[in-house]
């Protein structure tokens, strides 16, 4: 009894506590786990915004884009060493994305209740400026301790993701490929792009090193991180045009299929601002 309590114990620290107390990134073991949780995370929100009378709609996404923003910048403030353990430990994956998302659920909580108070200043302008204070925040914190080592970073990663974007956009516009034309899905899409020209960049150029395991193999096996452009769109496009024909157009199935668009952008906008980040303050 106590060997198989041994080798259990010995299972969870290599492939969940190590990965989180050293910064190791992930393994096929946790990346199997945390999509799992990320899976029964998704269906508990939604209905924890169905209880709170909260729509989720396009406004909604656009105003957590600056909290994606704020988490991101947060993850790479203990990338610069700025925090020590043990509160580093809780800036690190996947527990960051737990403190982010209780942080990000209580000023929704607070935006709703001030807006029912301030008349004329809607849920999602409330939310959005908390959002973007604790960004400013953020960055402000990061120029006091680091220096803007690679400030041409921000505009090679922006626009070669944008002008990818650009040519998915009109490619789809010519065919008559309507699901790339929606603003929703093409900003998804876009967000990944600038995932991958974060990548290409840091990783091709730079010497940076990619952590999630399927990316990681590709780029090996490939000897480029370009790989990372038709990866990602040969698992997004079919991702979204899946969302976007297989689901009732009754509310709670609007409601579900908007979040699952949410999500699919923040796994997309999340890494690619950290990258960017990290690389402009040459972290």
């Amino acid at each position: 009894m106590t060997l198989y309590i041994d080798k259990f114990s010995e299972f969870i620290k290599t492939y969940y506590i190590d990965p989180i107390l050293y910064d190791e990134g992930y393994n096929i073991v946790n990346t199997f786990t945390w999509a799992i949780i990320l899976g029964i995370c998704i269906f508990a929100v939604v209905k924890l915004l169905k209880k709170l009378d909260i729509r989720t709609d396009n406004r909604l996404i656009a105003s957590i884009v600056p909290f994606v923003l704020a988490g991101s910048s947060l993850r790479v403030i203990e990338d610069a060493g700025a925090v020590q353990q043990p509160f580093s430990l809780l800036l690190i994956t996947p527990i960051i994305y737990f403190v982010v998302f209780f942080i990000t659920l209580f000023c929704l909580i607070v935006s709703k209740i001030i807006s029912k108070k301030w008349k004329g200043k809607s849920m999602e302008s409330i939310f959005a400026s908390m959002g973007s204070l604790w960004f400013i925040f953020n960055i402000s914190f990061l120029f006091s301790v680091q220096d803007a080592v690679l400030p041409k970073v921000l505009i090679y990663i922006v626009g070669l993701g944008t002008l990818i974007t650009s040519l998915v956009y009109v490619a789809s516009k010519k065919v008559g490929f309507d699901i790339l034309t929606n603003p929703l899905n093409i900003s998804i899409l876009g967000a990944h792009m600038l995932d991958a020209s974060s990548t290409f960049i840091g990783v091709d150029m730079l010497g940076y090193y990619e952590k999630h395991v399927l990316p990681s193999y590709l780029i090996d096996l490939t000897g480029t991180a370009f790989v990372m452009y038709p990866l990602k769109l040969s698992i997004f496009i079919p991702v979204l045009y899946i969302i976007d024909t297989n689901f009732n157009e009754d509310e709670e199935s609007r409601n579900l299929k908007t979040f699952l668009k949410l999500v699919i952008l923040v796994l997309g906008l999340s890494p690619a601002c950290r990258n960017t980040i990290r690389m402009f303050f040459g972290i």
